[in-house]
């Protein structure tokens, strides 16, 4: 590079103006050329990674430099750029890793780095792998941010197939100075040996699944496979076998938990379930009880257990008109059991039919036969259905057959044979009751129960009177009651408020079935009312304090009912009670002419003589 001085001075005027560079800071590493200014390096092959920057002090004098001329100085500030001329290089020869053998394929071993002091891209580092035992099991590549080798997992490793794996890593910059290349070369190399840890592995199955094979109906116990498996880690340890329950809900199949050895539970049927895949579980015994599992696929084999059927079970519809050796219908058959290369069905006639004249039956060899009709004139008043026993065999091993019903119904057809009908109740009914018979027999008891219904609503409107008097009177009613009461404890057996004269009924309450007490012995004639008196109330009064003094009077429970006609009436008082309490002259023995209903009246009133005893006798009724 290169300063420049300037001086005020006349450059004219001798060597006042006349500059001359010297260095005073920054020997021996740079120079200045005095005339120019231009600053240049003093040594050759200056590092950068030695001593990146440098302070350089430049002084200008005039006067050319000699004494008495003045002078400046500045300070330059020299940075070295920098240049590819160190190869990466790690800081050891030899690495040793290790990775366990449980781990899986991506997870990382180990990290190695190659220094180099460049900078930028001159300090870019590649790495590779060149050389090894582990180069198929192990993959390397390089973190963007820390610029490390990375180390990875390719394959899962085996503690007990190889223990020990060796990498040669080579390190290099991908930039190269061709200025520098003869430094070279620009790389390094180091060895990385990876060591394997042994892991307690789960036990390993011989083979990655079984399949096995059982007749059906086979008995309890019957073997089916075995499986096998070993514990691959130093210890060997041995090895339990299981069935998990999950993959054998209704546990057709037990192992033996030493030697696995699969068997039955109990007789197999293929048509229920031809297919049983299970699962087999196998643990080491100590350790940490390490499990694996093995798929098991169990066949089972078919055995001809089971006999041939119709493949349907439709009726067939025959005409009355059909004629003989028209075939109204071909039968086919099924069987549950597999059916074997060539094997079909075979069809005839049950012994009991094998000489019926109705139908008869061909087989047409492939597993399929005919029905053909004998006669004609069939007609369904006569019979209407009609069983055709059939046997199928199956010609299997061993060979099974059955018998199966085929039932033919005869129907009404057209001149083009086409059916009608095949319901037969038109011809039933004439055997029993019509049609309007039954009509008739309905329209009967319907009648019966309307009739029912109307007395039954004229009984419930018919309207019975609450008491039957034996006698009556124009004149007056008298009520009779034979109502003896609860006793002592009936306090509500009869309310008699009711028929209280309004007058009258102030302050005074009747007995309600109270016993009364003896308070002064009975006198006679106490509580009589007077011969002029004329009221019904005080007469009814008097005769209730009579019966409530009287604690002879029977029933003690029972009430005194009199009926008060009132008083105040223009006409006078219609009772003849009154009669009692007056000297009335009237005669009434015409009472004794009235009948046998006036016969108490007249006992009461006909005779004048004794008017006490007649109310005493009054009083009692």
């Amino acid at each position: 590079m290169q300063v420049t001085a300037t001086d005020a001075d006349d450059p004219t005027y001798g060597n006042s103006a006349r500059l001359v560079y010297s260095i005073l800071q920054g020997q021996p590493y740079f120079s200045v050329e005095s005339q120019t200014g231009i600053i240049r390096t003093a040594l050759p092959n200056m590092d950068r990674e030695a001593r990146q920057e440098y302070d350089v002090v430049i002084q200008a004098k005039d006067m050319g430099g000699h004494m008495g001329g003045l002078s400046g100085t500045t300070e330059v500030k020299i940075t070295l750029t920098d240049v590819n001329d160190n190869p990466p290089k790690f800081p050891q020869s030899v690495y040793v890793m290790s990775v366990s053998e449980d781990k899986v394929p991506g997870e990382e071993v180990g990290r190695l780095k190659a220094k180099d002091p460049d900078q930028g891209e001159n300090g870019l580092v590649s790495y590779r792998l060149t050389d090894g035992d582990g180069l198929s099991m192990f993959e390397l590549s390089t973190d963007s941010q820390t610029r490390e080798a990375v180390i990875k997992l390719k394959k899962m490793v085996d503690f007990e197939t190889k223990r020990a794996y060796t990498l040669r890593v080579e390190a290099s910059n991908p930039h190269i100075d061709p200025r520098f290349i003869a430094w070279g070369p620009y790389k390094d190399e180091a060895t990385v040996k990876i060591m394997v840890e042994d892991a307690d592995e789960p036990p390993v199955f011989v083979a990655p699944s079984y399949g096995f094979e059982v007749e059906e109906n086979s008995p309890e116990g019957t073997l089916v496979g075995r499986v096998h498996a070993k514990d691959t880690d130093v210890a060997n340890n041995p090895v339990r076998y299981m069935i998990p329950r999950y993959t054998d809900v209704e546990q057709f199949f037990s192992i033996n938990a030493e030697d696995g050895m699969i068997t039955t539970t109990r007789p197999l049927d293929r048509e229920t379930q031809a297919w049983h895949n299970i699962s087999v579980s196998a643990t080491e015994i100590g350790g940490h009880h390490q499990d694996t599992k093995v798929r098991v696929n169990i066949r089972v084999k078919d055995v001809n257990d089971n006999a041939p059927e119709f493949a349907t079970n439709n009726e067939v519809l025959m005409c009355e008109t059909v004629m003989p050796g028209k075939a109204i219908e071909t039968v086919s058959a099924v069987d549950k059991d597999e059916m074997a290369h060539r094997q079909h069905f075979t069809f005839s006639l049950a012994p009991e039919v094998l000489h019926n004249h109705n139908f008869s039956l061909k087989d047409n060899r492939d597993s399929t036969a005919s029905i053909h009709v004998l006669r004609k004139g069939f007609s369904r008043l006569t019979q209407d259905v009609y069983f055709l026993p059939i046997e199928i065999n199956d010609n299997g091993f061993p060979a099974l057959s059955s018998t199966n019903t085929l039932t033919i119904r005869v129907c009404s057809c057209d001149s083009r044979d086409t059916i009608l009908s095949c319901n037969v109740e038109p011809y039933v009914l004439p055997a029993g009751l019509s049609t309007g018979a039954l009509i008739a027999i309905l329209a009967c008891i319907v009648i019966l129960l309307a009739i029912v219904v109307l007395f039954v609503a004229l009984r419930r409107q018919k309207k019975e009177p609450l008491i039957v008097f034996e006698e009556e009177d124009v004149r007056e009613n008298i009520i009779t009651y034979d109502d003896e009461g609860g006793g002592e404890e009936d306090t509500e057996a009869f309310d008699i408020a009711t028929l209280q004269n309004p007058d009258g009924a102030n302050g005074f309450l009747p007995r309600k079935d109270i016993k009364p007490e003896l308070q002064y012995p009975m006198r006679p004639g106490l509580g009589r009312p007077a011969a002029n008196s004329v009221d019904v109330d005080d007469f009814i009064k008097s005769r209730i304090a009579e019966a409530d003094s009287d604690p002879t009077a029977p029933p003690y429970d029972s009430i005194q009912i009199y009926g008060y006609e009132g008083r105040g009436s223009v006409a006078g008082s219609l009772s003849s009670l009154e009669s009692v309490t007056t000297e009335s002259d009237l005669d009434y023995d015409y009472l004794q002419s009235w009948g046998p209903r006036f016969k108490r009246l007249a006992d009461l009133y006909g005779t004048k003589d004794c008017p006490l005893n007649d109310g005493d006798d009054g009083e009692d009724s």
